[in-house]
Parts: C-alpha cells; structure tokens; sequence
C-alpha cells in the first residue's frame, strides 16, 4: 500500500468513527489533531486513542485493556491479535471504560 493511499484509508476510518459517534448518542467526546484521535468517555473520563502510523501502514487503538495494531485487508481493518474488525475492537473497549451496553458502532462484523 502507499503512503497517500494509507493516510486516505486511515482519514476515512477517523471520520468514521467521528460521524458514529455522533450518530450514537453516547456520552463520548473526541478531538482530532495530526493522526490522533482522541475519545473522552465521559461517564468514567476514561481515553481510547486511535492513531495512524505511517511507517508500518497499520492504524494503532490504545484502551485500559492494551495496545491493539490494526492491519488493512480486504477492505476492513483488523486487529492483528484479535482478528476483530476495527468497528468491534471500538465497541468492545468502550463499553469496557463505562460507554454502557449501546454501540458506538451499530453493525460489527468481528
């Protein structure tokens, strides 16, 4: 993959959740800033971090439960140890740091 076509896939995954988030009406806030994207659960001000990383193509997600890398396949991320989709490994961690039973994303396929 190149880097252009990594940094389009990374960007589109970030405003994904950006937009799910919204979309959710979960007590989560999240800013962006140069690849990072931060969420605040509220209700335990707990973070989760997604971040791009260029040099290894892969997109990295940082919960209390650890550090998970995700690779790009067959046009889903997935976790390199867990195998969930990028959409599953966000629900599961947020609703792990206090987000409650509801979704962040709706569909997961993990």
């Amino acid at each position: 993959m190149t880097e252009i076509g990594f940094t389009q896939l990374a960007d589109e995954l970030m405003l994904s959740v950006e937009d799910a988030i919204e979309g959710s009406g979960l007590d989560i806030d999240y800013e962006s800033t140069g690849g990072v994207l931060t969420l605040t659960i509220e209700a335990e001000n707990s973070k989760v971090i997604v971040s791009r990383q260029r040099a290894m193509s892969q997109v990295w997600l940082a919960a209390r439960s650890g550090g998970f890398y995700l690779d790009h396949h067959d046009q889903n991320w997935r976790c390199t140890t867990t195998g969930e989709t990028f959409e599953a490994l966000l629900n599961r961690v947020c609703r792990e740091q206090g987000a409650g039973e509801q979704e962040v994303f709706e569909r997961s396929n993990g």
